[in-house]
Order: C-alpha cells, then sequence, then structure tokens
C-alpha cells in the first residue's frame, strides 16, 4: 500500500475506502489484496454471496479479494470515479484519476461485472448510470 487508507461506514454501499492523506494524480495507490482462484472457482464463490469481490484476470484465474484482503477490497463503484483498476502481471493495482482529498473515499468504475445491468447502481453522480 502506497498510501494510508481506512475503512468505514460508506454514503455508497456498506463499507468504503477512504483516504487518511492527499493522493496525487496519476500516482499508483496499491495491489488489491486476495487470493489467486481459477476463474471456475471464481464463479462459483461469486453465485453464492451477494457482495462479491472478485477480479477476474482474462487467462482462466481470478482475483478474490475476500480472502486475505487489504483496505483497497472496499473501493466501491461510481459512475464518476476518482481512481481506476489496472489488471496485469497477476496483480489488481488502483491509481488516482485525479487529486483525491484526505477524508475522500476512494471509488472505481467496475466496468462489466457479473450482475450485467441488474444492480441498481447507488453511487449518487450527476453522471450515474442507474445500474452495475
Amino acid at each position: 500500500m502506497n498510501y494510508k487508507i481506512e475503512n468505514k461506514k460508506s454514503a455508497i454501499d456498506g463499507k468504503g475506502s477512504f483516504a487518511l492523506e492527499r493522493i496525487p494524480s496519476g500516482k499508483k495507490i496499491g495491489n488489491l489484496g486476495g487470493e489467486i482462484i481459477s476463474l471456475k472457482e471464481a464463479r462459483k464463490r461469486a453465485s453464492q454471496t451477494k457482495r462479491v469481490a472478485m477480479v477476474e484476470f482474462g487467462d482462466g484465474r481470478a482475483l478474490d479479494a475476500s480472502i486475505n484482503p487489504n483496505e483497497l477490497r472496499y473501493i466501491n463503484h461510481s459512475c464518476s470515479p476518482n481512481t481506476y483498476m489496472r489488471v496485469c502481471y497477476s496483480r489488481v493495482e488502483f491509481y488516482a484519476l485525479r487529486i483525491i482529498k484526505k477524508g475522500e473515499e476512494l471509488t472505481c468504475n467496475y466496468g462489466p461485472t457479473h450482475h450485467d445491468g441488474k444492480l441498481k447502481c447507488s453511487c449518487g453522480s450527476p453522471n450515474c448510470k442507474g445500474y452495475l
């Protein structure tokens, strides 16, 4: 983890990840913690839980961030995010899209999800698409 992050109640959904210090634009925040598993196992686990913390690598494997997680596990979705996710080299990295102020919640546009547009979005952004 390159910056101090804390998890606490989020206005978006459940828990969130919040910056404990200013994060400059373009800087790497850290790598998502978790267990690397097969895509088959990931989809099985995802079907058995409401709050999914899974990132697919595109090579038959996925990262399950509900096992051995870190503070980045609680980055909530936003249609107007302040971070982006980079998936490479068997890692899931988060970077700041802009300056993130101390105390601000970290958010990321999840992109396509297993919800297939059926989960209502609660990001509160003026540009909210309405669903994940």
